[in-house]
């Protein structure tokens, strides 16, 4: 971090002392990670730069504009759709969690210790005063994709104002689909309320526009992937898609425009990544900065993850669409789209399963992991499924369950290289 931000961190309401020890210890865990990787382009100094900014520039940027009457909403999942917000005249960041913080703190406030990590996480982090992206926030939008979310929003709701989307059992059918519609409605009226901007076909047109560069953009570095030599580590477009939840927009398009450019042009690639064995990860998102299966993963040295079917993969920017300028049709348009987001939330699901088959085969996977986050029922029950679709393909599956803690590391660094062995 190039300069120091505890007085804005101080006038936010942080507990200063707590996060400037978090982010010692990130810089650390970064450093091990990332810097020490054999090959990484160029490009991907930017990516180290967002990171050691996150919490400061980025910050800073979010303050200012705040002071220019933007209204910041802070939201955990892709059911928030990024375009109505940028089309209101509004900036969503992503709220911060993939770490275990402070953990007793959550337990107090709820009364339990058997709770989602991710849940624990990002409690824990609100609860600690230590996430300036909670503290910037002008309202929280949370979505009912799991019971322990619906239930943490109401206690979040005590500490900071939050908005919560109701989702159907699934979108599939035109009933589904009708109140998922309802839902998305609500939504832009709350917004529209909060930022006193009204959704018209002219913004909502723009809106729609950056976020497809956005998607069409991560798109392209993925397909890079999908050659024998593969030019980028997972855990790099791991982070990329985790950043594409916090980063400003414009930038996150320029630079991951320019590092995709340099890929096609520079002919480089992972070395002796042509005999890896190649890895695909499905199941539970992993938030910003869980990189613990991709870390274990590559750094065995005889692998390298080339596809995520996760919230943080592919479901982020698969079936992209275009403006057309017609409201009602751009409308639409955002609808389908995040209705059609393959989450173990819905049931049945089997879009999701044919998904996973897909893309393993479109990556060339050797196998593919099927993680799950210690008590996330919704995907430990669908990953049993997705397990037997993958043998039943004749493709190599591993399940893991885990959780943010470094507890089980050796554990799963022995299953996942026994599992490499095995491809």
């Amino acid at each position: 971090m190039a300069k120091t931000y505890e007085k804005m961190w101080r006038e936010l309401g942080m507990d200063v002392e707590k996060h400037c020890k978090l982010l010692s210890a990130l810089t650390v865990a970064y450093s091990d990670i990332y810097l020490s990787q054999i090959y990484r382009p160029e490009g991907t100094g930017y990516l180290d730069f967002v990171v050691s900014e996150a919490h400061g520039l980025r910050i800073e940027e979010l303050i200012n504009a705040k002071k220019d009457g933007k209204k910041i909403i802070g939201s955990f999942c892709l059911y928030v759709p990024e375009e109505i917000i940028i089309a209101l005249g509004a900036i969503g960041v992503g709220l911060c969690g993939g770490i275990d913080f402070e953990p007793e703190n959550v337990h107090s406030f709820t009364g339990s210790r058997n709770i989602c990590p991710l849940i624990q996480s990002f409690m824990g982090f609100k609860l600690s005063g230590v996430c300036p992206y909670f503290e910037a926030a002008d309202l929280l939008v949370g979505e009912t994709t799991c019971d322990g979310k619906k239930k943490i929003y109401e206690r979040l709701n005590e500490l900071q104002e939050t908005y919560v989307v109701n989702l159907p059992p699934n979108c599939s059918s035109d009933t589904g689909y009708e109140y998922f519609k309802k839902e998305m409605g609500k939504l832009i009226h709350k917004l529209e309320d909060l930022t006193g901007n009204k959704l018209t076909a002219e913004n909502l047109a723009s809106g729609i526009e950056k976020v497809n560069q956005k998607r069409k953009t991560i798109e392209k570095l993925y397909s890079f992937r999908k050659n024998k030599k593969v030019p980028i580590s997972g855990k790099d477009v791991l982070l990329v898609s985790q950043l594409a939840f916090y980063e400003d927009i414009d930038r996150f398009n320029e630079k991951i425009g320019e590092l995709n450019e340099e890929i096609e042009s520079s002919g480089k690639y992972i070395p002796g990544s042509e005999s890896m064995k190649r890895i695909m990860i499905t199941g539970t998102p992993m938030a910003l900065p869980n990189w613990k299966i991709h870390h274990i993963a590559e750094s065995t040295d005889e692998a390298v993850v080339v596809c995520e079917e996760t919230c943080t993969g592919t479901r982020y920017f698969e079936n992209s669409f275009s403006a057309t300028g017609d409201m009602d049709k751009d409308l639409n348009n955002v609808f389908r789209h995040y209705s059609s987001i393959n989450c173990a939330c819905f049931t049945p699901n089997p879009e999701r399963i044919d998904d996973i088959i897909r893309l393993a085969k479109e990556y060339s996977a050797d196998g593919v992991i099927v993680n799950n986050l210690l008590f996330c029922t919704d995907y430990a029950l669908e990953n049993s499924i997705v397990e037997k679709r993958l043998n039943e393909a004749g493709i190599p599956a591993l399940r893991l369950e885990t959780d943010y803690s470094v507890s089980d590391t050796e554990t799963i660094k022995t299953r996942i290289e026994a599992f490499i062995e095995t491809l």
